[in-house]
């Protein structure tokens, strides 16, 4: 198999020890670097002559960065690689020069899905939550909606399902085999009407909530986002947010998506502030797509 001359990681790509160690077997040189790059010249200098480079969600490797390291034959994203569109790396760009990215996904899809049953039984019994309604009240019977029904949002569906609740969701592309599971499809604006709780499980940088919608939601409900970014259009999100007994919950602000911090001071805005699929077990299987996606790459 053959091996890199020189890897590098730009910033911390979150590889557990045993795994980290593991690089070395695939380059001459190996250098890891332990703070984030301040700009576009840092990474060029960060990079130098690599020919392998690894990157986390905290840095963008963009065309001119890429024009300016002639050397790079291999971009690891150690993070969510969704679709070209919303990559932090420009794909495009490192396709026309023959350039290999290759990414990972589903490592920590686990951690939120404990996150989202966690929130919601505080809510509906009233843990250090507002009480969703007048008494508390068990999954069970909960009509639920899923907006993207991907792996995140395909495993929130059945650990709702297994609890009892009446689970729709609403994809682009309709899921027959989960259909006679027991899922309900529907169009968006009738499973916003129809649902208690929605939780939204999208890719990043895909929109789906605007003020039609959110008038479609009404009021009353808890909304979810578990997407990497916002959902939802911002705007809409506050005027909803001043509606009776709405609620909205998230793991970190870029899910929120309100750079001016206006609506995380919203009383009915809960936010974590961390990201809850960042778990030791997700850091272990992060490690190992990433190395999986080295080896795939030298041995091609």
């Amino acid at each position: 198999m053959k091996t890199f001359k020189k890897l590098v990681a730009i910033e911390p790509v979150s590889l557990v020890p045993e795994y980290e160690k593991e690089l070395f077997q695939y380059a001459g040189e190996v250098k890891l670097y332990e703070d984030i790059p301040g700009d576009d010249e840092e990474i060029i200098r960060r990079i130098g002559d690599a020919d392998g480079v690894l990157v986390s969600y905290t840095s963008r490797i963009n065309r001119y960065v890429i024009e300016h390291c002639p050397s790079i034959r291999y971009i690891g994203m150690c993070c969510s690689l969704y679709s070209e569109a919303s990559a932090n790396v420009d794909i495009a760009c490192a396709r026309e020069r023959g350039i290999v990215v290759l990414g990972i996904r589903d490592y920590g899809d686990r951690g939120v899905v404990e996150f989202a049953l966690s929130e919601l039984v505080r809510f509906l019994h009233g843990f250090d939550r507002p009480m969703f309604r007048e008494m508390p009240v068990e999954i069970t019977g909960l009509k639920a909606g899923v907006v993207g029904f991907g792996t995140s949002g395909g495993m929130i569906a059945d650990a709702l399902k297994f609890m009892g609740a009446e689970v729709s969701y609403y994809s682009r592309t309709r899921k027959p085999e989960r259909e006679a599971e027991g899922f309900t499809y529907r169009p968006l604006k009738e499973l916003l009407s129809e649902s208690e709780v929605v939780f939204t499980c999208l890719n990043k940088n895909v929109i789906l909530l605007h003020e039609e919608e959110f008038e479609a939601l009404g009021q009353g409900k808890l909304l979810f986002n578990t997407s990497i970014g916002p959902s939802h259009d911002v705007d809409a999100l506050g005027k909803w947010l001043d509606g009776e007994g709405n609620y909205f919950i998230c793991d970190t602000e870029g899910a929120l998506g309100d750079g001016t911090g206006t609506l995380l001071a919203h009383p009915h805005v809960f936010c974590a502030h961390v990201s809850v699929g960042r778990t030791k077990q997700a850091f272990v299987l992060l490690s190992q797509k990433v190395l999986a996606n080295i080896r795939t790459f030298l041995i091609s």
